[in-house]
């Protein structure tokens, strides 16, 4: 029986007649061979006169009738009371009673009135049973619906190093691709090529991520040419010069906080209720070491990706009953044209940190997003994987 089809007042019951060879199948099992259930002419010298059927072995039917009809598979029966009251014998037969009287919903316990009645209708054994009804575990997520079959992911920054490390990726994994650039026409056809050349579906699609109507556009175009977008993944960056704070600008701020928060927020509520309907999705976010690792002058960046990361955890937790995973991905510095004007003391310095030694590559950080991205990570949610080759063990 399932928990909520069992009602106070459910009863079942079964009957058996006792024999002797119960009674010796029982000795052979459990070694209790007192004289005063086996041997005839001792149970005539006592009160008993005859020699009494063991009191457990009545009892055990208990177990059969919790075990297969109320509430039958899966039930656990953790607590019992018994008082004997009458002796049963050999040739008696004995009818077991049970009763639902208590329910506790929280628990998904029930509370069973259980008694043994002889063939005279006298009550010999009684007591009250208490069982957890123990119900299989679904293994598919019902949160979930069927994967699709062809994923559908929009990259933003597709042409910058980590931009084009992760598209390829996940080309060769199998997804279709918007890839949106800026400014580089030059790369964004070549990645376009060779994306294509994985046999994937793909389209470029050229917007400037400070102006809004740009981004309203980007998205309206991804969703006209795949129907919806399964995968978001927003890998633009935004030079990060390092300013002192006697230096720093409001707007060297904000420069970061519009990429990181309102370009995230703003394509996010467009294709989230197309997400939502399919009850799938995957976000993912760039992060850095650096929130966890300050590095000096680089207060405005880091405050925006401690805000992003925060706008993580907190989208995670609304997301994830929808079927819609969110995660992000921190990594020290990358290998790539952002930092190369990073000075050479400085990378040493990092690498010299690094217990790996060496400099994270694209390739590094595309991998972790191939993961998140892909069904091995379906029980993720506002996970911050850090990829820092061992600069940080917490």
């Amino acid at each position: 029986m399932k928990y909520e089809s069992i009602q106070i007042g459910t009863k079942e019951s079964l009957t058996h007649k006792i024999t002797q060879d119960d009674v010796e199948k029982f000795v052979d099992l459990t070694g209790d061979d007192n004289r005063l259930h086996i041997d005839k002419d001792y149970a005539a010298k006592t009160s008993f006169k005859k020699p009494v059927v063991h009191g457990m072995i009545g009892a055990s039917f208990i177990s059969t009738i919790i075990g297969t009809k109320l509430p039958g598979d899966g039930a656990l029966w953790f607590s019992q009371t018994l008082e004997f009251l009458l002796p049963a014998r050999v040739g008696d037969t004995i009818s077991v009673y049970a009763e639902v009287i208590k329910k506790n919903d929280r628990e998904r316990i029930v509370e069973l009135n259980v008694e043994i009645h002889n063939q005279n209708r006298q009550v010999i054994t009684r007591g009250v049973s208490k069982v957890k009804v123990v119900e299989q575990e679904i293994k598919e997520n019902s949160v979930v619906s069927e994967i699709p079959e062809h994923k559908k992911a929009l990259i933003l920054g597709a042409t910058g190093g980590l931009g084009s490390a992760t598209c390829i990726q996940l080309a060769k994994d199998g997804f279709d691709l918007i890839l949106h650039y800026n400014n580089n026409d030059e790369k964004a056809i070549s990645l376009l090529n060779e994306v294509k050349s994985h046999n994937r579906e793909a389209f470029i699609c050229k917007a400037d991520m400070n102006i809004n109507q740009d981004v309203e556009d980007l998205v309206d175009f991804s969703i006209r040419k795949f129907g919806n977008v399964d995968v978001f993944i927003n890998c633009a960056a935004t030079p990060i010069p390092p300013i002192k704070i006697t230096d720093l600008l409001w707007s060297d701020f904000t420069d970061h906080i519009e990429l990181n928060l309102r370009v995230n927020l703003q394509v996010i509520k467009k294709i989230l209720p197309q997400m939502v309907t399919n009850r799938y999705g995957k976000i993912v976010t760039l992060g850095t070491v650096y929130t966890d690792k300050p590095n000096l002058n680089l207060i405005h960046y880091i405050t925006a990706k401690a805000a992003l990361e925060g706008f993580t955890k907190s989208l995670a937790l609304e997301l994830a009953p929808k079927g819609i995973n969110v995660n992000m991905v921190s990594p020290s510095v990358i290998s790539t044209d952002l930092t190369a004007d990073i000075p050479e003391k400085v990378k040493l310095m990092t690498i010299a940190q690094t217990p790996l030694r060496r400099l994270a590559l694209s390739e590094d950080v595309a991998g972790a997003i191939s993961f998140l991205v892909g069904e091995q990570s379906r029980f993720l949610a506002g996970e911050n994987i850090r990829l820092n080759g061992g600069q940080i063990m917490v």
